[in-house]
């Protein structure tokens, strides 16, 4: 494809990013970078009343965080700056102008109460409300004080949308949009189709809420004389479920929510490419460079993708593992627990290599390493709520208990000694490794869970170790 591609992706700052407008983002990002072309960063400010403050630098962060770059945009300009829509008035007018100068504009001269009286009619007679029944035969000359309505020419179209398919409606779902309200500031129906053409944008790619009024935009296109770009759908992001559009009531968060929780950026980029998009194989761990290197619109799927948090718990997981110890220990640098603060960098990466491969999010990390840095407080309900464990009776687990220090008094205290010891205590105590091992575990961690047995023990060495087995012992006689 030409070089020329230019796509963009145009937030509102009216609150938190969540996962169906970053996925728009990184898509539009995934097109531009895959085919060499330009990604345009453009901020739709018109909807003032609507408008959070702080909701600008919000999404540059969210952006920067997910390591989605821009081209063209905010903060950085641009060939067709500015790229804030509320910097951009003056255009819109011209624009409109032109629209009022080939007779397709036309101030609207009605109160908010007279056009409710118009919808209460259409209602009351079981028809759809369409401005255009009651367009002013004499309206008044536009003076920036009434909203400014496009003055449509119903008709049929067809079109073509890269994820949907070849698309169609009637003339019946025409209307006359506003474009400019009273306040001075364009409809989104409006401005955005200004900004694309004055950007050369080639690809619009948004949400399937947008769907429904794509008939009006057609409409302005040709008044307006211009080209269509090329159109690109996304389906919605279903909760877990999969009956209903994603909300906040499902879970849904703020992209840097997840961070804050835990997520590592690489995994929640791959986890909101992989919502409703494949490249055709088995492969589910994609880098940025994969997915740029891969993606196209026709692996897009038509029907919702839904959203299942388990997987990306599990996605966060793996990209931990990739991770090498010096970059997860600058990634959790902040995470440690507090009985960590006067541990060595040394002794902090060696427990870091050991609990890398359970790690699910790097918010575990408190919970899976402070019971190496001082002895835990022991939690006997954690025996009374394990599935097994539950079973042993308490002079069984202080006789298992009681074993296992005698066995470990004698053995060494690296981690293949410790196996083979371990193993050793499985024969003449005659349990499965789930009951021993988790007793012995739980014994000297008091932790939900944790890095394998042996290398656990080594960690600790010999003198923690016993220690807490013994405070165990007198705990469960």
């Amino acid at each position: 494809m030409s070089t020329s591609i230019r796509t963009r992706f145009a937030p509102s700052p009216t609150g938190f990013l969540h996962v169906g407008n970053i996925r728009t983002g990184l898509f539009a990002y995934l097109v531009a970078r895959h085919n060499g072309g330009q990604f345009i960063l453009r901020l739709e400010d018109t909807d003032k009343k609507r408008e959070v403050e702080g909701s600008a630098d919000h999404l540059l962060k969210c952006l920067a965080t997910l390591g989605i770059t821009y081209d063209e945009g905010i903060e950085i300009g641009g060939p067709y700056e500015p790229y804030k829509q509320s910097d951009r008035l003056a255009i819109y007018k011209q624009w409109a102008q032109k629209l009022i100068d080939s007779g397709r504009a036309y101030a609207d001269p009605y109160t908010p109460e007279e056009l409710q009286a118009f919808r209460e009619e259409a209602k009351a007679n079981k028809q759809a409300f369409l401005y255009r029944h009651h367009r002013p035969e004499n309206p008044p000359a536009w003076d920036g004080t009434q909203p400014l309505r496009f003055k449509s020419e119903p008709k049929s179209y067809t079109w073509h949308d890269e994820v949907m398919g070849d698309l169609s409606t009637g003339p019946e779902v025409i209307d006359d949009i506003i474009l400019i309200k009273s306040d001075g500031y364009p409809t989104y129906n409006f401005a955005h189709i200004v900004d694309d053409a004055e950007m050369k944008i080639t690809h619009i790619i948004r949400g399937q809420e947008f769907i429904s009024s794509q008939p009006n935009y057609l409409n302005l296109y040709d008044a307006l004389g211009l080209e269509r770009p090329i159109f690109a759908t996304m389906p919605h992001i279903l909760a877990a479920t999969g009956g209903k559009k994603l909300g906040k009531r499902d879970g849904a968060k703020d992209v840097l929510d997840y961070i804050r929780e835990g997520i590592i950026p690489e995994a929640l980029t791959n986890f909101i490419a992989s919502l409703g998009w494949n490249d055709g194989t088995e492969q589910e761990l994609f880098s940025k460079e994969e997915l740029i290197e891969k993606f196209s619109l026709d692996r897009v799927q038509r029907s919702g993708a839904r959203f299942d948090e388990q997987r990306l718990l599990w996605m966060t997981g793996q990209w931990i593992r990739r991770l090498s110890i010096d970059d997860l220990y600058v990634r959790v640098t902040d995470l440690w627990p507090e009985n960590a603060a006067t541990v060595s960098e040394e002794a902090k990466k060696k427990i870091l290599a050991l609990v890398q491969d359970r790690l699910k999010t790097l918010a575990d990390l408190p919970i899976m390493t402070s019971y190496f840095f001082s002895d835990p407080t022991p939690n006997l309900s954690m025996l009374e709520d394990n599935k097994q464990l539950k079973k042993l009776e308490k002079n069984e687990a202080n006789s298992l208990l009681t074993h296992t220090i005698e066995a470990l008094k004698n053995s060494d205290f690296d981690a293949q000694s410790l196996q083979a010891t371990l193993n050793t205590l499985l024969e003449t105590t005659g349990q499965k490794p789930g009951i021993l091992f988790s007793l012995i575990r739980l014994a000297v961690s008091w932790a939900p869970f944790s890095p394998a047995l042996n290398e656990t023990l080594e960690m600790l060495g010999k003198e923690a170790s016993l220690r807490r087995l013994e405070t165990a012992v007198a705990l469960v006689r």
